[in-house]
């Protein structure tokens, strides 16, 4: 398997995660988790670990909303990747878990994160190149409108997690739809 740069996932899908709220995209049902009302929630109870606590909870409803409209056999998405992935994935949360200042800022950042241009928030962050960009661009959602397929066989990379995370934007505001690649080994 390629190698993953886990913090770039880890904001691709925190930025992903908050455009998709109820007062951004209206996607899941989160309303600010990981804004504001989620750290002020939260921080009462968890003051060094709500920012992860937050990003947990939207990352699970998130995952739970795509996998009920667009579950792809032999494919992954930004909230499906390969089980050996996902756990590695896992281990990298447990150990940021011990350096909350590293990552309040972007947490902070995320949390005025607001409005309808996905590609946008992306670029702020510096998650996404212009070529990423025309690659979504190029992406069209499927017939029933429920996914954007990627074209190609894939291994998970950065490039095309942040294309996948980008290719959110093909969606509008209460009509998600899921950007998947084909698994190369599948």
């Amino acid at each position: 398997m390629t190698a993953v740069d886990f913090e770039l996932l880890f904001k691709l899908r925190l930025v992903v995660a908050r455009h998709g709220e109820m007062d951004n995209a209206r996607w899941w049902n989160t309303q600010q988790m990981l804004g504001r009302r989620g750290a002020a929630v939260l921080g009462r109870g968890l003051p060094k670990t709500h920012f992860f606590a937050q990003a947990r909870v939207v990352f699970e409803v998130a995952r739970n909303r795509c996998h009920e409209i667009f579950n792809p056999p032999g494919c992954m998405t930004l909230w499906n990747l390969p089980a050996s992935l996902e756990e590695r994935f896992q281990e990298h949360c447990q150990a940021w878990l011990d350096e909350p200042d590293k990552w309040a800022t972007v947490f902070q950042k995320i949390a005025t994160q607001s409005g309808t241009d996905l590609l946008g928030s992306l670029r702020d962050h510096g998650l996404i190149d212009e070529p990423q960009c025309a690659a979504v661009g190029r992406l069209r959602r499927s017939a029933e409108n429920r996914a954007v397929p990627i074209p190609g066989t894939f291994q998970p990379d950065d490039d095309i997690l942040a294309v996948m995370a980008a290719a959110f934007a093909r969606g509008e505001p209460g009509a998600l739809a899921i950007p998947y690649a084909r698994l190369h080994d599948a």
